[in-house]
């Protein structure tokens, strides 16, 4: 059994990886498997896209077409539920409130969720929950845990996505996901990866520069600088499941990346 962390920059284009002129996104490349042609889903549109990478089907599936959550009308077991079947420890860290709904009651053990719409700003809380997640993971040692940064899409709506500004964010928040990757790299499985792109100050669209996003995996199952083929979305979820040795939900579209 291998635990995971799996990170999350919001609105992180594939591109912005080796453009930002930060070093670390090329060298996240270099230690690890990978596509920067992985493909989200539509509308690309942030609840929508975590709701695919969570519960592995399209939003057409999952009923969540907008950032506004409704009960699904036939439920489909998430990654949460999953690996809370399966004895699995489940902790989660984000600044966007929205991803609340993510996971159904009882299957985490840890929340942590901090709001930028106050007195903090994005930059702010991105280190916070950066830092929360370090501490966290390094007492409690779950099996999984999501982290989530929301700085490159905010920058992306207010400044436009491929700017200067936006192009900052992307470097900042490479700095956070090197804090983690450094600290846990020998323990954990890291999955690092987007939900959506962008392009102007907007996204949602099935253009490419709203669909594509990159996917990157570190640890023993994946070969420093194989170009993974054929990567999806929804096939985060069972590539988790599977490196936590539990049963992926009958209802998954996705597929292992490691056995496929």
């Amino acid at each position: 059994m291998k635990k995971v962390i799996l990170i999350l920059s919001d609105g992180f284009r594939p591109d912005a990886l080796t453009s930002c002129g930060n070093p670390y996104g090329k060298e996240l490349l270099e230690k690890g498997s990978y596509s920067l042609e992985a493909r989200t889903v539509c509308p690309s549109v942030t609840l929508p896209c975590h709701m695919s990478l969570f519960h592995s089907v399209p939003p057409q599936r999952h009923g969540i077409l907008t950032n506004t959550y409704v009960p699904q009308v036939r439920p489909v077991n998430g990654l949460c539920e999953q690996l809370r079947a399966g004895g699995r420890k489940c902790a989660f860290f984000y600044n966007w409130e929205e991803l609340r709904d993510l996971s159904r009651p009882e299957s985490l053990a840890f929340s942590y969720f901090v709001s930028p719409e106050f007195d903090r700003s994005w930059e702010e809380t991105n280190e916070m929950v950066t830092k929360n997640a370090i501490s966290y993971i390094e007492e409690d040692k779950p099996d999984f845990a999501f982290v989530y940064l929301g700085l490159t899409d905010a920058v992306g709506h207010g400044n436009g996505w491929m700017g200067e500004e936006y192009m900052k964010a992307c470097s900042r928040s490479l700095e956070e996901i090197r804090r983690i990757v450094e600290r846990f790299r020998e323990d954990y499985t890291i999955i690092v990866t987007a939900d959506h792109g962008g392009h102007g100050r907007n996204h949602g669209s099935d253009d490419r520069e709203d669909m594509l996003i990159p996917v990157i995996c570190l640890g023993p199952d994946f070969p420093a600088g194989k170009v993974l083929e054929d990567v999806g979305i929804c096939d985060i979820a069972p590539t988790i499941a599977g490196l936590a040795e539990v049963s992926a939900a009958p209802e998954w579209e996705g597929k292992n990346l490691i056995t496929s």
